[in-house]
């Protein structure tokens, strides 16, 4: 018989069931595995019980100890809630090993650890969490046992290698506060993703915490030459102290690119809530021009309007326009782009259209106007 092959003894059960539960939909066999498991623990209870009292339901015994009832549980699994009604003797004694006592989780409690590993708590807020939601004692060390698994993941992870050439790389932060002998510190986590020439974007690495300096950056850029990337075409980071010169040290062909989202941020910070909208609408059109020289017209035209009243607005725009003008060179749509013609500095290799980077620039910076709108 084939393994695709039913038996007759299974037709025969899977007959039953449709009967049994009437099953129509995904929603009804689920429904019915949750009985058939609540079921299926109840009678191993039983059996267990019936094993440490020397005898069965409904039969007599000069033991002691005897049945006294079941108490009802709501146990946790893949397939949701189940309600069970656990066997009890009257003295307490019984300890059921196939859900034992205050354990109420049956649906595997290790995705769970792993999860609050990963939300930054300890070893003993995660015991105490588990024992608290799911009634199931965990010690400290069992957690880290369980922690410890993902470290060669992780390793494995931050030293895979990378491809050759980035077209796009962004740098962003996420801060975080953790507790340090006792002292709540704010830390950063720098995110580093990069899209791909497939225009798939891919997260490379992650550094917690650091002082933001070139030397800082320049060790960050030189492990991604460690790990094969040869070339980035445009960097896209924020104001982050050494930046600039790490990137022309260790990618000095890349464009270094600040990224517009945070450049609206920062400028309207200094705006008074009334004037923001029609603040954000002028340098709209500072990043919508057609071309650098446009671009900085329009600038210079924002600075002017805004000056007497906002002084200190505009004058990050100003003092990191080189900065900031690098992404005209490659705004413009169709093969003419800025980076399909350095497709030169990867040879030996099949050229992707260059359509999918260009769609990634555009996705980016269209994040702008969400930005200004308060939805970031």
């Amino acid at each position: 018989m084939s393994k695709r092959e039913i038996s007759e003894g299974k037709r025969n059960i899977i007959a039953g069931l449709l009967e049994e539960y009437d099953i129509r939909t995904a929603e009804d066999i689920q429904e019915a595995l949750k009985d058939l498991l609540g079921g299926t623990i109840r009678s191993m209870m039983e059996a267990e019980l019936k094993e440490q009292l020397g005898y069965g339901r409904y039969e007599r015994s000069a033991n002691e100890n005897a049945r006294n009832g079941t108490k009802p549980k709501k146990l946790r699994s893949q397939y949701g809630e189940i309600p069970i009604s656990v066997p009890q003797d009257r003295n307490s004694e019984f300890e059921p090993k196939i859900v034992p006592k205050h354990k109420k989780d049956i649906s595997g409690i290790e995705s769970k650890i792993i999860s609050m590993y990963a939300k930054g708590l300890s070893t003993r807020q995660i015991s105490a969490q588990i024992e608290e939601i799911y009634g199931l004692e965990v010690s400290a060390g069992m957690v880290s046992d369980i922690t410890n698994k993902l470290l060669p993941e992780i390793e494995e992870w931050q030293q895979r290698p990378l491809s050759s050439v980035y077209p796009i790389v962004f740098i962003d932060a996420v801060h975080f506060s953790v507790r340090d002998e006792n002292i709540i510190k704010k830390l950063a986590a720098y995110i580093i993703s990069g899209i791909s020439e497939e225009g798939k974007k891919e997260v490379l690495s992650i550094h917690v915490g650091g002082n933001e300096s070139s030397k800082y950056w320049l060790s960050v850029l030189g492990g991604l030459k460690n790990r094969g990337v040869s070339d980035i075409l445009v960097l896209c980071a924020d104001g982050l102290s050494g930046i600039k010169e790490s990137i022309a040290a260790a990618f000095p062909r890349t464009e270094y690119q600040r990224c517009i989202v945070h450049q609206v941020r920062n400028t309207l910070k200094y705006v008074s809530d009334k004037d923001k909208k029609q603040f954000a609408a002028d340098l709209k059109t500072i990043y919508h021009a057609s071309n650098e020289e446009t671009g900085c017209e329009k600038m210079l035209s924002v600075s002017e309007k805004w000056e007497s009243k906002y002084p200190r607005a505009m004058k990050s725009w100003e003092s990191n326009w080189d900065a900031i003008s690098p992404m005209f060179k490659f705004s413009a749509a169709g093969p003419q782009g800025h980076l399909y013609h350095q497709r030169h500095r990867k040879p030996k290799q099949r050229v992707s259209p260059p359509k999918p980077w260009q769609e990634c620039i555009s996705e980016r910076y269209s994040l702008i106007e969400i930005a200004v709108s308060g939805n970031i």
